[in-house]
C-alpha cells in the first residue's frame, strides 16, 4: 500500500505505523554504523538491541496487516536472542535483577508464542490466495517465497551464531560471519519484497547493505593492522 492508492484514515495510519517501525527496525543500523564510525571499527552499542525489540515487534504487526508471510516469518522469533542480549549487557552492568531476568524472558517467550500464531495464520491466508491465481502467477509467486526463504535462512544463521557465540562468552559479543551473512540475506531479501510490492520492507532492508559493507571493511582492516609483518626475503 503505498500513498497514491487511494487511502482511507486506516490505511494512513497503518503506514505511519509500519514506517516508524521501520526506522526504528532498520535505522538500529544506522545506530551502530555511526557507532562503529566513530571508533573506527566494528561494533555494537547497546542501542541496537533496544531497537531490534522495539522495532520488530512493530513491524511484526505491520507484516501481518499486510499479509506478508515472509516478513511475518522473519520478525518472529528474533526478539528472544534480543532479549538474551539485553539480559546478558543488564548482567555485565549489574543492572539484571531477579525479577527483571524473569520477566523480561515471559515477555520473550509469550510473545514469541503469539506471535508465532499469526505468522501461521499468514501462511495460511497466502496459501489461500495462491489457490485463486494462475499456475504461472503461483510459480513465480512461490519462486520469490524461495528466495526469501534461503535470505531468511541466512538472516536466522547470523543471529544462532550471534546468540551461540554470545551464550558461550557470557557476552554480547557480534562475530565477523554474521556481517558476511548479512550481506547475502539482504541482497536476496530486497529483492523479494521488491517483487511483492512490500516497499518499507524492501527499502529498509536496501538501505542497510551499505552498512553491513561497512562492518566488513572494518573487520578487513582491523585483520591487515593486526596481521603480522611478513618478514623481507633473505639475500642468497
Amino acid at each position: 500500500m503505498t500513498p497514491q492508492d487511494g487511502w482511507t484514515a486506516a490505511m494512513a495510519i497503518w503506514w505511519v505505523f509500519g514506517t516508524v517501525g521501520a526506522i526504528i527496525f532498520y535505522g538500529r543500523f544506522y545506530v551502530q554504523w555511526l557507532a562503529s564510525e566513530r571508533r573506527k571499527q566494528s561494533v555494537m552499542p547497546v542501542a541496537f538491541w533496544y531497537m531490534s525489540a522495539c522495532g520488530s515487534v512493530m513491524q511484526f504487526i505491520y507484516a501481518v496487516h499486510l499479509n506478508s508471510p515472509g516478513a511475518a516469518f522473519g520478525l518472529c522469533f528474533n526478539i528472544f536472542i534480543y532479549i538474551r542480549n539485553l539480559v546478558h549487557i543488564w548482567r555485565e552492568r549489574g543492572k539484571l535483577t531477579k525479577a527483571l531476568n524473569i520477566g523480561a524472558h515471559a515477555f520473550a517467550v509469550a510473545l514469541v508464542a503469539v506471535a508465532t500464531y499469526f505468522m501461521v495464520l499468514t501462511w495460511l491466508r497466502e496459501y489461500d490466495a495462491t489457490q485463486e491465481m494462475t499456475a504461472e502467477e503461483a510459480g513465480r509467486n512461490w519462486f520469490w517465497l524461495g528466495v526469501w526463504g534461503v535470505g531468511q535462512a541466512m538472516f536466522f544463521a547470523r543471529f544462532a551464531i550471534q546468540w551461540l557465540v554470545t551464550e558461550l562468552r557470557k557476552k554480547s559479543i557480534v562475530p565477523p560471519v554474521f556481517w558476511y551473512l548479512s550481506m547475502v540475506a539482504g541482497l536476496l531479501y530486497a529483492a523479494s519484497f521488491v517483487q511483492r510490492h512490500n516497499w518499507i520492507f524492501a527499502a529498509g532492508t536496501a538501505a542497510t547493505i551499505l552498512i553491513y559493507a561497512r562492518n566488513i571493511w572494518f573487520i578487513q582492516t582491523a585483520k591487515q593492522a593486526t596481521a603480522p609483518a611478513t618478514a623481507p626475503d633473505a639475500e642468497s
